[in-house]
């Protein structure tokens, strides 16, 4: 894994991009970067929960389904896909120029789904499909949030390695740090 740390240098990487997939625990802020990613250099914002894994109802799309529809978005020149989900790595990796993880406490992703639930509970988020309100976490849910780095960092990493193992990576821990690198970038936040 190619480790970029925060500053100048992410900043340079992250201009350059042209496909990006940003990544980490939910709650943590993936899809509100994304979309100022998107915004702010001009590129495809693609959430795999909207567009990828969610019908209407709270249906899930079967996995060829969601290979296939992944594939069409992955293939396009210039896109930002939010989504954490390291099963659709060997899709994404491959066309990846920059990877942004997200690390958050986890004490952090569950205040931001708290906030989440407050503000959208029973209306659709725009990252999310169309006929999905935002529900009550439920305590699986929660639990996912609560060990996302003992249980799943451990297998984005060797998916990473396995799929985009020369993919510069840059890791996030704060908001202030994603403030920091749209700064350092020249995007509006």
């Amino acid at each position: 894994m190619v480790e970029i740390e925060p500053g100048e240098e992410a900043a340079n990487h992250l201009r350059k991009a042209r496909r990006i997939c940003v990544i980490g625990s939910s709650g943590g802020g993936k899809s509100t970067l994304s979309q100022k990613l998107s915004s702010g250099l001009g590129l495809q914002y693609v959430s795999i929960d909207r567009d990828v894994r969610w019908l209407p109802g709270w249906q899930e799309r079967g996995r060829e389904e969601q290979r296939a529809r992944l594939s069409a978005f992955v293939a396009n020149e210039a896109w930002v896909i939010d989504g954490s989900g390291s099963s659709s790595f060997d899709i994404r990796l491959p066309r990846t120029d920059l990877i942004i993880w997200l690390r958050l406490p986890r004490w952090r992703c569950l205040l931001g789904i708290a906030r989440r639930v407050y503000r959208f509970r029973g209306t659709v988020r725009p990252d999310m499909a169309e006929g999905c309100p935002e529900p009550l976490p439920d305590r699986d849910f929660l639990s996912y949030i609560w060990n996302f780095e003992r249980r799943y960092a451990p297998r984005i990493i060797q998916e990473i390695e396995r799929h985009g193992p020369s993919v510069p990576v840059i890791t996030l821990k704060s908001h202030g740090e994603m403030a920091h690198l749209l700064d350092l970038a020249g995007l509006p936040h």
